[in-house]
């Protein structure tokens, strides 16, 4: 008795509302009944890709072309009895129409795939490119770094610069000290 107190104290709230029992979260849910059969996406948009890229040919134009003609001229000049769409060509004008209702959604789809695409290799490549422009920056700094170490490192020309100052220095005391040996001996 207080069990079942307790459960119907759970299914309703302080307002005294009852509450339908909630699903449990760690266990997935009943499938439910589709009353549209099931497709594979990738599979579908892979067929209108080529249906666009088809559509998209001078093949498929010449062939157009070549059946809308045989097609006129079988209803123009075949037998009365073996023409089946008469003058106004309703029967031609109604199929070109279904093709056409057809091709479009299909064409969309593949821009749309195409665009879904383009969209990834964009980001990739900006990634990639603030990649770049970050390993540019370190280099830079790096390269700064080492002028400015450098600018302090002792150069060939300095060293011997200063190798010369210093022999010339030398060789002055040399020709000082020898002049005020030679007085000194006087």
């Amino acid at each position: 008795m207080a069990g079942e107190d307790r459960a119907k104290a759970a299914s309703t709230g302080s307002s005294g509302i009852v509450r339908p029992p909630r699903p449990r979260l760690d266990q997935p849910k009943d499938p439910r009944r589709r009353l549209l059969p099931e497709y594979d996406p990738e599979a579908f948009g892979r067929f209108s890709e080529r249906i666009a890229r088809f559509l998209g040919t001078g093949r498929f134009i010449v062939w157009m072309t070549l059946i809308i003609i045989l097609w006129v001229v079988w209803n123009i000049f075949a037998p009365e009895e073996f023409r089946f769409d008469q003058y106004p060509f309703i029967f031609l004008t109604l199929m070109l129409s279904l093709q056409a209702s057809y091709a479009a959604p299909l064409i969309l789809l593949a821009q749309n795939r195409q665009d879904d695409r383009d969209r990834v290799t964009h980001e990739q490549d900006r990634k990639q490119n603030e990649r770049s422009i970050a390993d540019t920056e370190y280099l830079t700094r790096e390269i700064a770094a080492l002028r400015m170490g450098l600018g302090e490192v002792a150069t060939r020309d300095w060293i011997r610069s200063e190798l010369e100052a210093m022999v010339k220095d030398m060789e002055e005391r040399r020709v000082l000290l020898q002049v005020e040996s030679d007085e000194g001996d006087r």
